[in-house]
């Protein structure tokens, strides 16, 4: 235990909340320690429980009890610091200066007792007279002090003793008789405990103001502290936005670079080919006017005229006068480029904006599980309710009026009637599906057609590629690729209804402007599955914070 006491330091026992040592200390189930008065204030006066130190959040607020080891150690730390103190106290009792005997000759001695009658102050020697004299016994005797005129009225010379409650000041007895006449007075030791009653209350106040400032401070602090955090994840998120930016840039640069150069290319390549093909026939040329040079110069008449027509002929040249090297236009491969470029940001900041509303309504997540009293008998739903895919076997179910009987549907059993809720289903696999919300009053019997007038706010996917929203007409969706996981929330108020490529981070559909009534329940189709083609169940997922 010395080990462990010598480790101990103030800061140990001090709660984070009222920065004052621990009084009947409580841990939260995160961990972290507090006085129990402080943070059920705290939790009273927030919407959430919180921990005011790590900010986890309680959905149930914890019951709290006395960490028993916590409170031993701190009373004895208390104890401690009692000791301490009283130490202290004493050494500084012991600094306070003397006060003399008034009596005492050559050497005073400390005085014990001061007389308010003779205004002296005695040692204990000195002391006697008044403890046996019948005539001094009657004088007011307290502990020795300084300024024994201060507690005497300058008018009467006579002991301070009473208080004048209408002028509020301290008086003798004669005081009343000769210049207090009608007042109201009452004595010193009555006033004193009224004032120290004051005190209390004004102390109280005080340690009330004390303890709101110190909440207040730590309000501050939390404030500061999620002002950083959203700050430090602003800065990350900028990071990632501008390096994407920057990477999208350089590789603009590259592709304009590249395609300059390339045009560059070709134009030298057809310009070797043209030089080749001239210099090979300049290389004709040059060798037939060396024939003809030889021939000129012969002397042998039968041989310059037997050989004069096949050199006098035109050699089989091509004609150059319109070939041209063909110069690239770069004419608007820089604006091209830029234009590309501003639209890589709009796409980059398109996403960033379905990021941020996805992580906003992700906020508003329900746990939503399957209604098995409203499965068609052909869908087989799992044990823990957030599974359905359709069988070819038909169960034999009791008549139920909220059961859909030809359509192969189920509702979820949350139904809400105001507010926001988001869940999120896996479709991946799917090659045909239907997923959103539907009215409770829907008809659940025959052929059903989806469509918000019927009561139905749902998205939909066909033939494995075609997607649409079930509006009136339908309206088509282009999604390549299409989603593995889609996000539905629900704006009650706002009669909005939106879907979500979770994924992506994209919004694919949004109903808007509908004004709700009647409750409204998540709504799931798997549709038939073709001979096991769509055989992958839709899978209600827990949320997880993109």
């Amino acid at each position: 235990m010395s080990a462990v006491s010598n480790l101990r330091s103030e800061d140990q026992f001090l709660c984070p909340i009222c920065l004052d040592v621990f009084t009947d200390p409580v841990s939260t189930p995160c961990g972290h320690n507090f006085c129990k008065t402080c943070i059920s204030q705290h939790w009273d006066l927030n919407q959430s429980c919180q921990c005011p130190m790590c900010n986890e959040t309680f959905y149930t607020r914890p019951q709290l009890r006395v960490n028993t080891f916590i409170s031993e150690i701190v009373a004895q730390f208390r104890r401690e610091a009692q000791q301490k103190a009283s130490s202290s106290s004493l050494e500084q009792q012991a600094a306070k200066p003397e006060v003399p005997c008034d009596i005492c000759t050559g050497t005073r001695l400390k005085a014990l007792k001061s007389c308010l009658v003779c205004q002296t102050s005695y040692c204990q020697t000195h002391l006697e007279p008044h403890l046996t004299v019948k005539r001094l016994k009657t004088h007011q005797l307290i502990d020795a002090v300084e300024n024994l005129e201060g507690r005497m009225c300058t008018k009467h010379d006579k002991p301070l003793d009473l208080f004048c409650k209408t002028d509020q000041i301290c008086v003798c007895m004669l005081c009343p008789v000769l210049d207090h006449k009608n007042h109201e007075f009452v004595s010193l030791t009555e006033e004193s405990e009224g004032k120290k009653a004051e005190l209390g209350k004004t102390d109280a106040e005080i340690q009330q103001m004390i303890q709101t400032r110190r909440l207040k401070i730590q309000e501050i602090k939390e404030s500061v502290k999620m002002t950083k955090d959203a700050g430090d994840r602003q800065i990350a998120e900028g990071i990632q936005v501008f390096t994407a930016l920057m990477e999208s840039l350089e590789r603009r640069l590259k592709e304009l670079i590249k395609e300059i150069e390339d045009k560059q290319e070709a134009t030298e390549k057809q310009a070797e080919g043209l030089i080749k093909d001239l210099e090979q026939e300049i290389s004709e040329l040059m060798e037939r006017s060396s024939e003809v040079k030889t021939l000129s110069r012969s002397e042998d008449h039968l041989h310059l005229l037997q050989s004069f027509s096949s050199l006098k002929a035109a050699p089989p040249t091509k004609d150059w006068t319109e070939v041209r090297v063909r110069s690239p236009s770069y004419e608007g491969t820089v604006l091209r480029a830029v234009a590309q470029l501003e639209q890589t940001i709009r796409n980059l900041m398109e996403k960033k904006v379905f990021e941020a509303e996805l992580k906003r309504v992700q906020q508003y997540a329900v746990d939503v599980t399957l209604d098995p009293d409203t499965a068609h008998p052909n869908l087989i739903l799992s044990d823990d309710g957030k599974q359905v895919y359709h069988s070819d076997v038909t169960k034999n179910l009791q008549k139920n009026p909220e059961r859909f009987s030809k359509c192969v549907c189920v509702l979820g059993e949350q139904s809400f009637s105001s507010g926001r809720f988001y869940f999120e289903v896996q479709v991946k696999a799917g090659t045909e599906w239907d997923l959103g919300v539907a009215r409770e009053s829907i008809n659940r019997k025959g052929k059903i057609t989806a469509s918000p007038q019927n009561g139905f706010w749902t998205v939909r996917l066909r033939n494995g590629n075609e997607y649409s929203a079930c509006a009136s007409p339908l309206v088509p969706l282009c999604l390549h690729p299409g989603p593995e996981k889609v996000g539905v929330f629900v704006d009650y108020e706002k009669g909005l209804v939106s879907f979500y490529d979770v994924g992506a981070a994209a919004l694919i559909y949004s109903f808007t402007g509908r004004s709700f009534t009647h409750k409204l329940h998540p709504y799931f189709s798997p549709n038939p599955n073709f001979g096991g083609k769509n055989s992958a169940p839709l899978i209600i997922c827990p949320v997880n914070q993109t």
